[in-house]
């Protein structure tokens, strides 16, 4: 099996995360992946985060540079994210970026053109949909076992701390961050709704900023969602829910319904054939995620800074493997991008007033969206 290695742009939280990731011993990992050097603006920081993992600490054109890294980790601020991956495509690497892939649909084209001129593989982070539960959702939609999907709700009700957007320069400004709780939190969700229920094509949208007034962006967004299968649904995203609560997904079908809160499989009921429910409905009486659930087999083992390896580490695998293979990784530029105009058709919805179609796609090779 052929090692790939990678160097990693940008030495904050996400960062130090994946260079840890990358050099603690994991049996997944090991002969895929190992990490040659960590880059960024700042020197001292560089130095720092590479002293921490034992690899080298230098400025991002060196590393582009050196012919031992094969792939680069972007994990910058987000509206940086498409012209240093472009740099690094050019350079001959491969990419994978930190959500969100940029903070514009168009950036995320031009990113997307890049990859496709110069052969490379392109990813984006979003390890959520390696969360087993979302697997075994993903599968059970395919199946067929939800009937016709008619409904779905994102709900992703945090609190951020003014100490959060204090904690970078870029953090809550328009130009880098892109936008608020939506672009940055719950891009995941928006993510794992379309990966599940298919795309959305139109949205109509408020936003407010109501307990962080000193940010630019919203720390408070909802939206109706319409699906290009018909099927309606809803999205909630602030920082402002003090203390701070878990995300949650749903996803209803006329033959059955799957939960996932906090990541975890938190409802799943799929009909048997011939069942029918009480005429009134069954109120959660037929929870069946019991049964499912100690069979997901989930790594608890967390990072220092609270993340679970275990999501993160599947979508390196997943990476490396669609390098070796010659295919689009589970999350490629496409995915990315799908995600990016949703959170873009919000926004425009809530500046206008009225609804939003989303922007459509450029043209490109579309992942299979199929787990390895």
């Amino acid at each position: 099996m052929t090692v790939l290695t990678f160097g990693i742009v940008g030495c904050g939280s996400i960062g130090r995360f994946l260079a840890r990731l990358l050099t603690r011993d994991d049996a997944l990992l090991a002969g895929r992946a190992r990490l040659a050097a960590i880059a960024g603006r700042d020197a001292s920081r560089a130095r720092d985060a590479a002293a921490e993992v034992g690899c080298a600490a230098l400025d991002v054109p060196r590393l582009l540079a050196r012919p031992d890294v094969d792939a680069v980790l972007v994990c910058t601020p987000s509206g940086t994210h498409a012209e240093l991956a472009q740099a690094a495509l050019r350079a001959g690497k491969h990419v994978l970026v930190e959500k969100p892939v940029d903070v514009t649909p168009e950036a995320a084209d031009r990113l997307i053109a890049t990859a496709r001129a110069e052969d490379r593989v392109l990813g984006v982070v979003s390890q959520h949909r390696f969360d087993p539960a979302a697997r075994l959702a993903h599968e059970a939609v395919r199946a067929g076992r939800l009937g016709r999907i008619t409904s779905v709700s994102a709900e992703l009700a945090w609190w951020r701390a003014p100490a959060y957007y204090a904690s970078g320069t870029w953090r809550g400004t328009r130009d880098l961050d892109g936008g608020g709780a939506l672009m940055n939190q719950a891009i995941h969700a928006v993510d794992l709704v379309q990966w599940l229920a298919g795309p959305v094509v139109e949205v109509h949208a408020h936003t407010a900023c109501l307990a962080h007034p000193g940010i630019e962006v919203e720390d408070v967004a909802t939206a109706s969602l319409r699906f290009a299968s018909g099927a309606l649904g809803t999205l909630l995203a602030t920082t402002g829910a003090y203390p701070g609560r878990t995300a949650r997904v749903a996803v209803h079908g006329d033959r059955g319904s799957v939960v996932i809160d906090d990541d975890e499989l938190a409802f799943l009921h799929l009909a048997a054939e011939g069942e029918q429910a009480p005429v009134y409905g069954a109120f959660g009486a037929t929870d069946q995620s019991a049964g499912h659930r100690a069979a997901l087999g989930r790594d608890t083992a967390r990072d220092a800074c609270g993340l679970l390896y275990q999501p993160h580490r599947d979508q390196l695998v997943d990476f490396c493997d669609a390098v070796r293979e010659g295919r689009p990784p589970l999350v490629d530029g496409a995915a990315g991008r799908r995600a990016v105009a949703v959170v873009s058709a919000v926004y425009a919805s809530a500046a206008t007033g009225r609804p939003q179609q989303v922007a459509a796609r450029a043209p490109a090779h579309a992942s299979s969206g199929e787990l390895p």
